[in-house]
């Protein structure tokens, strides 16, 4: 019996991994971080299979074994890329010293990790949802409010009735949401830096209330 390549490829004779094995999985989740890594970097622009098997250092096949099809493949990426903002959202909700911080606060705080490098791929991943929302609708505003809004919901005063912290919250969301837009298609920053501050200031009459 032939041992398999080093990059795993289900090809070889008399060689067939379990994907859902412990082994099988390890490799899925070392390929798929791979993948998302490399499209932090390049952007949905022209993604494929081939293009994402050069970023993991393996072939389209492979890929194939553990994924079912580019679009799979791209959503989860795409979704670990969220889970990594979020996770520095989470992180942001509370300062050094672990108090919780105002709604205020916490858009400061976050707002340099939400138009960096990463964030455009985010961006781009809103823009194909509304191209191809049949195809693509889980890549849309849902998804990312779905894991955004615990967060801002958490960084709310406890005293607040819970219709209002969902307000405040969706309305953070729609205004920096808002913000991502006009600073990835017009690259002004003066008056983003202006309505952010508008926004901040909203949040802190909101919290004196």
């Amino acid at each position: 019996m032939d041992t398999p390549a080093d990059d795993g490829t289900p090809e070889q004779a008399g060689y067939r991994r379990s994907a859902g094995s412990p082994r099988g999985e390890a490799r899925r989740r070392d390929l798929l971080h791979r993948v998302t890594d490399g499209l932090a970097v390049n952007g949905l622009v022209d993604f494929s299979l081939r293009r994402a098997a050069r970023a993991a250092g393996t072939t389209h096949k492979v890929l194939l074994y553990y994924f079912d099809g580019a679009d799979d493949l791209l959503k989860q990426s795409i979704f670990q890329l969220r889970e990594k903002r979020t996770g520095q959202a989470w992180a942001a909700a509370t300062d050094e010293g672990s108090a919780r911080r105002t709604p205020a606060e916490w858009v400061r705080t976050v707002w340099p990790d939400l138009v960096g490098a990463e964030a455009r791929v985010l961006e781009q991943a809103i823009g194909l949802a509304m191209y191809d929302p049949d195809r693509y609708a889980e890549l849309g505003r849902g998804g990312a409010s779905e894991q955004y809004l615990p967060v801002l919901l958490s960084v709310c005063p406890e005293h607040w009735s819970g219709q209002r912290k969902h307000e405040v919250a969706e309305m953070v969301l729609a205004t920096l949401r808002g913000f991502l837009v006009d600073a990835r298609t017009s690259g002004g920053t003066a008056g983003i830096a202006a309505g952010f501050e508008a926004l901040a200031r909203a949040l802190e009459r909101e919290e004196a209330t």
